[in-house]
């Protein structure tokens, strides 16, 4: 190949790289939900639980296990490779843990927000994936 047809290949992953690399205001909404999520699970894991036993281990387990189901599937270096949909199933059973942790807490007005948001926000993302 000549030295022109290699720097055009360069260009052309330049521009899917940048592309790729776009990180809009739902992106970023997205990751606040994720930590909010985590976060929220622990706190419902100590204060629903007595303590210390299981009211611990339930607080330090629940974030655990959403954040390895988080890794293995919905993160963008997920470990298994699943399609837009098992994405989807796996984020819903986070954000509903998280969002009826805090109906379980007696904080319905947290859940409602946190739960529309997040349905909002995973709508819109997801219309983004299948257009693109």
């Amino acid at each position: 190949m000549s030295e022109a047809q290699h720097q055009h290949d360069r260009q052309q992953r330049d521009e899917q790289r940048a592309q790729m690399a776009k990180i809009g205001p739902n992106d970023i909404l997205r990751f606040f939900l994720e930590l909010f999520a985590f976060v929220s699970l622990g706190i419902w894991g100590f204060l629903a639980f007595p303590l210390p036993w299981p009211g611990v281990l339930i607080g330090i387990g629940a974030p655990l296990l959403a954040i390895l189901a988080w890794a293995l599937f919905v993160s963008p270096k997920a470990v298994f490779r699943v399609d837009l949909f098992g994405k989807a199933l796996v984020e819903i059973a986070v954000f509903s843990a998280a969002a009826l942790g805090w109906w379980t807490l007696g904080q319905p007005i947290v859940a409602v927000v946190f739960a529309v948001a997040a349905a909002i926000s995973g709508v819109v993302h997801g219309r983004r994936q299948l257009a693109g």
